[in-house]
């Protein structure tokens, strides 16, 4: 009996890696690393909190979401505004994003500021009452997973916001997670959840392969390691 279905699909796979940009394309939204969206969403079901308050996902959103702590990492789930500060380029200048800034918080290691169109980078909120990041082992360069539906995206906390909004990531992090990343418009109001490892450090802080490579190794860990998800007291570290 001749395939019908099972052959056509491969058929048109092979045809569509045939199409210019259609291999990069697809790479760009491939999930990075060996590790799981639901395994790595299993260890963060549970929160234990570790923010003296909540943030809000945008200026006019209620105060709900709860910065929350295991020995290993820090995460939150929130939305994903776009971040289109550092490095002028096409897609992120002053004519894309009326509110774009030539500088990120944090640096390259030649110096020069982020690029956040081709680097894979998610931003904290600017220390307060409610938490400070550098309180609990996070730094410029910490690694971060981010899940977005079955995607893992790993890159680098790169740039800090404002102190009361949590859930913002670089235009080149929405691009690879299949999330709009215009400044203007882009973004998404469903579910993104932020997995940050504590004391790590991606180096150079430019490089999304070192970032993957160091990303999947600590996720590896992460999940071989339940009993301690929601378990643990921000006063013990």
């Amino acid at each position: 009996m001749p395939c019908l279905r099972a052959c056509v699909v491969p058929a048109a796979a092979a045809l569509l890696a045939t199409l210019p940009g259609a291999a990069t394309a697809a790479a760009r939204t491939a999930s990075e690393g060996s590790v799981t969206a639901e395994e790595l969403l299993a260890e963060v079901r549970h929160c234990t909190r570790i923010s003296d308050g909540l943030y809000r996902s945008d200026e006019s959103a209620p105060a709900g979401i709860p910065v929350c702590g295991t020995r290993d990492a820090v995460f939150w789930t929130a939305d994903m505004d776009i971040d289109c500060d550092g490095q002028y380029s096409a897609n992120c200048n002053e004519d894309t994003d009326p509110n774009f800034q030539p500088q990120t918080a944090f640096t390259q290691s030649d110096g020069a500021y982020l690029d956040s169109d081709q680097l894979p980078f998610v931003v904290v909120p600017m220390a307060s009452e409610v938490w400070d990041y550098s309180s609990s082992g996070i730094r410029g360069g910490s690694v971060a997973a981010v899940i977005h539906g079955d995607r893992v995206l790993y890159g680098v906390v790169g740039d800090i916001g404002p102190s009361e909004i949590i859930g913002e990531a670089s235009y080149a992090a929405a691009e690879r997670l299949g999330i709009a990343p215009g400044p203007e418009g882009g973004g998404t109001d469903s579910e993104v959840t932020y997995i940050v490892f504590r004391d790590s450090q991606v180096s150079p802080i430019e490089s999304h392969q070192a970032a993957v490579a160091l990303g999947d190794r600590l996720a590896r860990e992460f999940v071989g390691h339940r009993e301690q998800s929601g378990e643990w007291d921000e006063d013990e570290d």
